[in-house]
């Protein structure tokens, strides 16, 4: 718990300063730093038994570092932060974005050399003492059915609760799941929308300019469409986007702001002291994960939603295809 204190103090402090340097209103950095101080107290007494604080001040640690031009540093804290939790590798695309267009080529393709370098560094042992070990727990992760949390499986909960449609749940992966044919059916749709959202946030952040201001809004936007999208929503995984979050400036980090903090209060009306009776599905458990998940999904579209000009250049392109495509029409002519 000390070692996580001082990771979320980390975070925290790092994320802050990111926003100072930001020059955003003095309500915003009030704001901001308000949602990482109150943490703990929005999401509740999970955050005393995760180490999720861990690879959060890395991913953190790996933005300061890219925002105050130290590519180099970032990619290390980014490849460490990947070996830790797995899901800094979203960011990877967008950073790699962001050193190409304002360092050059030659410095990406360093930076992504350090980055394979590191995270091989951290696996490689593992890999040679057991290599069949390592495969086998990259396929269990890959493989899990819904948890009951996720927002996929919370489309069953709410039929259960509507309509009465018979519903249970097994354990199984370190989670409990939804045991149904349908459901498990339904498991990898869910992958695909979420490799689809992050494709998106990463066309989305090539197609417009590469400020940093929009490499933090971009890389929020990966994490949430990571967490929210994913066949599992545990609790903890919202620590992961608080100092994201507060990184988010204008009226957006507002919205995401709130959005976030409500997830979190609602989070505590089942977990962790109700958790049985939503294992049950009983109704106040269970709208209370429903009306959760639809908060994210609010989140993911505050924080993915992209810009005016990149609308502007995307109705831009349509418009010159559309011209291109058309063919003047060809006189006819009656035969003599």
């Amino acid at each position: 718990q000390l070692m996580m204190l001082i990771c979320g103090l980390v975070s925290v402090g790092l994320a802050a300063y990111v926003l100072v340097h930001e020059r955003v209103s003095p309500r915003r950095l009030i704001a901001g730093v308000a949602l990482g101080a109150l943490t703990p107290v929005l999401i509740g007494s999970v955050i005393l038994s995760r180490y999720d604080l861990w690879p959060t001040a890395l991913t953190i640690g790996a933005l300061a570092a890219l925002y105050f031009d130290k590519p180099r540093t970032g990619f290390v804290l980014l490849a460490l932060g990947t070996a830790a939790k797995a899901y800094p590798i979203v960011i990877l695309p967008l950073a790699v974005i962001y050193v190409w267009r304002t360092a050059g080529r030659r410095k990406a393709i360093g930076c992504v050399a350090i980055f394979a370098g590191v995270v091989l560094a951290c696996f490689l042992p593992f890999v040679i003492v057991a290599p069949h070990g390592v495969w086998a727990s990259i396929q269990d992760q890959s493989g899990r059915p819904l948890q009951i949390e996720s927002i996929g499986a919370s489309l069953w909960v709410f039929a259960h609760q509507v309509f009465g449609t018979p519903l249970h749940s097994y354990f199984t992966h370190g989670s409990d799941n939804l045991d149904s044919h349908p459901a498990a059916q339904f498991a990898p749709v869910m992958s695909v929308l979420q490799a689809a959202a992050l494709l998106a946030v990463w066309f989305f952040y090539a197609a417009g300019r590469a400020t940093r201001e929009r490499l933090l809004v971009a890389s929020t936007a990966a994490v949430c469409a990571f967490i929210v999208l994913d066949r599992v929503l545990s609790p903890q995984y919202l620590i992961w986007l608080a100092p994201l979050v507060m990184l988010v400036p204008g009226r957006r980090g507002y919205a995401a702001t709130g959005l976030l903090a409500l997830a979190m209060c609602l989070t505590q009306v089942w977990f962790p002291q109700h958790f049985p009776a939503l294992k049950d599905f009983l109704p106040l458990e269970s709208w209370a994960v429903i009306a959760r998940n639809v908060t994210l999904l609010a989140l993911l579209g505050t924080l993915a939603w992209p810009d005016v000009a990149i609308w502007r250049a995307i109705r831009s392109v349509i418009s010159r295809f559309t011209s291109a495509s058309r063919v003047a029409p060809v006189p006819h002519f009656d035969e003599a």
